[in-house]
């Protein structure tokens, strides 16, 4: 990871969010900017400094994995260790991160430096590291094709093996149980096995519902590899399909198809959620399609980009996100059919190689 690189384009921005420094505690925001992939620590960083805080149990991982940052060591409650962290750095403004810290850890934070004897105050800061994060290295690319080749190959493996027998969960178990000998780190979410009705609800929990013959089986996973994930869904019908599936599969397809075809760098996540919704619209079901059409994909299995109705993100070269229209039936069942891309010259390139017609 380019971290040095990563660190200059964030201090780029103290000007724009007018802060001094920002202190760092998300996770994948402080693994992004570190390499530390411990589960506690803090990261300040300022125009001179690069600080990396955390407890005794990870100060050996610290000076392995971001050797470049300044190690300090937190003993105590925050109440102790944070006024010693910014005694002696002179600043004005702090940036938090508004997505992470709650309100109670926000107050806490304010009454510590409030008995500070300096002019230190803390400002909310949005997005700032995100914004970075939605577009990938090429490094990070092929970290995620990593990931998205291993959810291909897991369904792939579980779609000739689904039988009448076997239940949602115990579909779930195998495909996850798969990914893990095939290489991925824990699943970056839960996986989705929803069968028959069920597959009605976009989020649906496996059950102890057994898929039946004629049913559709909407599945969506991810694995991660070395931190970063992929998400695919797939809808199947083992069995026969009823004629409500064929047409309804067609149409998901047929919008997803179509705002593969026309999304070009420079578009807004709103414009490409468009270009798919009018797809399902036209033929009488956009009601029935109710969530946005992708999100970016990396660290976090959902981060920037937004593509859903009234976003304003900006679609460019490096950023990677899923296209995944749905149609949910209450009392029939849904399909979902998704896929990750990456924006290459203006263009997307379909990274995700499932079969899925």
């Amino acid at each position: 990871m380019k971290i040095s690189n990563r660190l200059q384009k964030l201090r780029q921005g103290f000007d724009e969010k007018e802060i001094d420094a920002i202190l760092i505690s998300q996770p994948a925001n402080r693994y992004y900017l570190s390499g530390f992939d411990g589960s506690a620590g803090y990261l300040l960083i300022t125009p001179q400094h690069t600080i990396l805080a955390t407890d005794f149990r990870y100060l050996e991982q610290v000076k392995a994995q971001a050797p470049d940052y300044e190690l300090f060591q937190i003993t105590g409650n925050i109440e102790d260790w944070l006024p010693r962290l910014v005694a002696e750095l002179n600043l004005g403004r702090l940036g938090f991160e508004t997505e992470y810290v709650t309100f109670a850890q926000y107050r806490r934070l304010t009454d510590i430096l409030n008995k500070v004897p300096s002019r230190l105050r803390l400002v909310p800061v949005d997005g700032l590291v995100e914004s970075l994060r939605a577009v990938k290295e090429p490094e990070e690319i092929e970290l995620i094709t990593k990931a998205v080749e291993i959810s291909d190959s897991a369904f792939d493996y579980i779609e000739g093996r689904i039988h009448g027998d076997m239940t949602e969960k115990e579909v779930a178990w195998e495909i996850e149980k798969f990914m893990r000998e095939k290489g991925s780190q824990a699943i970056p979410f839960d996986i989705i096995v929803a069968s028959g009705h069920n597959s009605a609800l976009p989020h649906a929990k496996p059950s102890q519902h057994p898929i039946g013959s004629g049913e559709p089986v909407v599945i969506d996973i991810g694995a991660r590899y070395e931190g970063y994930s992929s998400d695919l869904s797939r809808t199947i019908c083992p069995g026969s399909p009823d004629a409500t599936f064929s047409k309804i599969y067609d149409i998901v397809l047929g919008a997803q198809l179509a705002a593969m075809a026309m999304v070009k760098e420079g578009m807004s996540g709103g414009q490409v959620d468009h270009l798919a919704r009018t797809v399902i619209e036209q033929t009488g079901y956009g009601k029935a399609f109710g969530h946005g059409l992708g999100h970016g994909v990396g660290l976090a299995p959902h981060e920037l980009p937004r593509l859903s109705p009234g976003s304003s993100d900006q679609l460019a070269d490096g950023m990677v996100f899923t296209i995944e229209p749905g149609i949910y039936l209450p009392g029939w069942g849904g399909v979902r059919i998704e896929d990750v891309v990456v924006m290459e010259g203006g263009k997307i390139r379909v990274i995700s190689k499932a079969r899925k017609a």
